[in-house]
């Protein structure tokens, strides 16, 4: 009689008394008493897949199958050691029974608890045996699930640790998470960058993190144990719940909301990345063509010389075409003209000065208020100490109420170094600003192009025309125009005059300003 014989063992179950030389020894030394011949490609079949998967994960039983389909005359029996060794599905089991026994005629059976399939309790036999095993992983499974939940209940780690993070166990053998630094460091700079809104998370995956799929790095992004949290999954009546993990987290709170907030869609005022700006065509965002109204832009053309820029109409080049170093010293020549006298700014640094005293007054009010908060929870944090001595607080209740404690008092001192913080450097910022005021035309031509963009977006809400030689717009900052309905007056203008020439300017519509207009 030909004999196949078929071992499998599930890769958990390797260290139990029912390894694979284990089954072979047996299978053999059977065939041996029983004068039995064995054949097949390999001798036996080894399976190390678990029993409850079917031929497309079982690669040796499929082997087998398509053995036997070929040679079908030359195989009479396959045997194995138990029928929970061959499955422990009962599915599988009838299914196999029927291709095996009455489709190729080939008899499958164990060497212990044989049935005989030709008598009429075959089917209670096969039926006990799978599902005696079946019932079996029900409970181990059962066990397993209770067992991971109540792990994660307590906020330890039930599985392999995520990136960033390594398992380790400690004296006695416990299980615990502690931080991967080497990782970690990796994984808190793609945090950091992916916060900041500026570049694509793809893109920062690439480059800090080339080693993760990019599937897996954006779980990685979502995964609340980073924060010091572990999710638990909904189970048995139970809802999906997140509690505090026993681990040390590596991503703060806050970042770790920008993050998904980001990933969400919810930021849509992020700083984009776009092309420098040329300091010698700063410009083109802030003038039109005073023919047809079309933007100028400006570029480069090459000369026997060598490079030379100008600023010209996107629509038509024949409306405007100057060279770049001539339309910015126009600008800047303008907008110098426009310069208040020394009284005026005198008078605005006061103004300043004053208001710079009123604020100051006002934070250091707020900081003796949120001082004397600190105060209180100082207070309050001491007597949980005192009642943790006196027996009336369990250490856990004290850790988490001096923690509370601990995170009011760094809100409150972020507060009061943010209040100091605006204060300081005041008189520094107004000594700048009288400056600018005073010398437009000069920082026009040399400050930053940045610092250019600024000030030509704050003084000018709307185009400004320039036809090859003059420039002028429809409006512009209505502070601007207040200092220099002062600086009128204060040059000695009469208050009927100056009454006389806003009647004139509300009566006439004055659709421009031009350089040489005194506002």
């Amino acid at each position: 009689m030909n004999i196949i014989l078929y071992c499998r063992v599930s890769t958990d179950e390797q260290a139990d008394g029912c390894s694979l030389d284990m089954q072979e020894r047996y299978l053999r030394a059977y065939c041996d008493n029983h004068h039995y011949n064995i054949v097949g490609e390999e001798k036996p079949y080894k399976e190390d897949y678990s029993a409850k998967h079917h031929d497309l994960r079982r690669p040796k039983m499929k082997q087998l199958y398509d053995y036997c389909r070929k040679h079908r005359h030359e195989v009479d029996k396959v045997l194995f050691l138990r029928w929970d060794r061959f499955t422990r599905n009962l599915e599988f089991a009838l299914t196999y029974k029927r291709k095996f026994i009455d489709e190729l005629g080939i008899e499958i059976n164990a060497i212990e608890s044989p049935i005989d399939f030709k008598g009429t309790e075959w089917s209670m036999l096969l039926g006990m045996y799978c599902g005696a095993a079946h019932t079996e992983d029900e409970k181990i499974s059962r066990r397993t699930k209770d067992g991971i939940h109540g792990t994660l209940l307590k906020g330890k780690c039930s599985n392999k640790a995520p990136r960033g993070y390594v398992n380790k166990r400690t004296d006695k053998g416990e299980p615990y998470v502690d931080i991967d630094e080497p990782q970690a460091r990796a994984i808190r700079q793609a945090f950091q960058e992916v916060a900041k809104g500026v570049e694509a998370p793809n893109c920062i995956r690439r480059r800090l993190c080339p080693n993760i799929q990019k599937d897996a790095f954006y779980r990685m992004l979502r995964n609340v144990f980073y924060i010091g949290l572990i999710r638990v999954p909904a189970y048995k009546d139970e809802k999906e719940q997140i509690v505090k993990g026993q681990h040390q987290a590596i991503i703060d709170a806050d970042t770790f909301d920008k993050v998904q907030d980001i990933l969400s869609g919810k930021r849509k005022s992020e700083p984009k990345l776009s092309k420098a700006i040329d300091p010698d065509l700063f410009l083109r965002k802030y003038i039109v063509c005073p023919v047809c109204g079309h933007s100028i832009t400006g570029a480069t053309s090459r000369g026997k010389g060598g490079k030379y820029k100008y600023y010209n109409c996107c629509h038509d080049g024949k409306h405007l075409r100057r060279p770049a170093d001539y339309v910015n010293d126009k600008f800047a020549t303008w907008v110098g003209g426009l310069r208040p006298n020394k009284e005026v700014l005198e008078l605005y640094t006061e103004v300043l000065q004053d208001l710079r005293g009123e604020h100051k007054k006002d934070v250091q009010k707020e900081v003796e208020a949120l001082r004397k908060e600190m105060e209180k929870v100082e207070a309050l944090r001491n007597g949980a100490d005192d009642r943790l001595c006196e027996g009336m607080l369990t250490s856990e209740a004290h850790k988490r109420i001096t923690e509370r404690y601990e995170r009011q008092m760094n809100e409150l001192q972020e507060r009061i170094e943010l209040l100091q913080t605006d204060t300081k450097g005041l008189r520094e910022k107004i000594d700048y600003s009288v400056n600018i005021i005073a010398n437009l035309g000069l920082f026009m031509k040399d400050a930053p192009v940045k610092v250019k963009c600024k000030l030509l977006s704050s003084m000018f809400p709307q185009k400004i025309e320039f036809d090859g030689e003059k420039y002028r717009t429809q409006s512009y900052n209505q502070v601007l125009d207040l200092i220099f309905q002062e600086t009128n007056k204060l040059r000695g203008y009469g208050e009927k005059e100056c009454v006389k020439s806003e009647a004139n300017s509300h009566s006439v519509p004055r659709p421009r300003i031009e350089l040489g207009t005194k506002l």
